[in-house]
């Protein structure tokens, strides 16, 4: 098994605070932590969604903020769960506090806690345990309740850099899932994961 990341990997307040569809490229390959007990679940992150600040009518901070989508205009490092379907989604805010940017986590490659991660997912087969956003949150056991959480400073919760890894290749493509602004291209993935949620188009 691969040693916990030390702490001092973990990406600080300034890798969020700045340009969303940035932040978005360059989670990938970052490990996502969270804790449950003794045990830490989670794994490379392989696919990610930049929803801006302005001009973005997918965005859920097109509507302004409100008190269900309040932490996404938190501190950049904040953790903002929204729900869909009786499930949830997990998304890390970016840029200044009160913009309204987020980068949606999409799908890991499971690699810390699988056999808790099987179990909250009551499947076996990896490949579907974290391949989209709602998989994501029930493996890791995130929900609404964690809406809110820090990054930063949740000694539960964390991205890390994981050094000593081989740079993952990252390309951009179209967002999914929605019904507004389809054709930017603010989806990255590692195109070589066997992990990502849906198959990807080079167009």
């Amino acid at each position: 098994m691969m040693p916990t990341p030390r702490l001092t990997d973990r990406l600080t307040q300034a890798f969020y605070d700045r340009p969303t569809a940035l932040v978005a490229r360059e989670l990938i390959g970052k490990l996502l932590l969270h804790r449950q007990g003794p045990n830490w679940l989670g794994g490379w992150i392989v696919e990610t969604e930049a929803y801006l600040h302005t001009r973005d009518p997918a965005s859920h901070s097109a509507r302004g903020q409100t008190a269900s989508n309040a932490s996404m205009f938190d501190h950049p490092g904040m953790l903002y769960v929204y729900p869909i379907h009786a499930r949830y989604c997990m998304n890390a805010v970016t840029e200044s506090a009160g913009r309204g940017a987020a980068v949606l986590i999409r799908a890991i490659e499971p690699v810390w806690g699988i056999t808790a991660m099987q179990q909250h997912r009551g499947h076996q087969d990896l490949r579907r345990l974290t391949r989209g956003p709602a998989m994501l949150c029930q493996a890791l056991a995130i929900d609404r309740r964690d809406d809110g959480r820090s990054f930063i400073d949740d000694q539960r919760l964390g991205i890390f850099d994981g050094g000593g890894v081989p740079p993952r290749t990252v390309i951009a493509t179209r967002r999914i899932g929605i019904s507004k602004a389809q054709r930017r291209k603010l989806r990255f993935i590692d195109p070589h994961s066997n992990y990502l949620s849906r198959k990807f188009k080079l167009d």
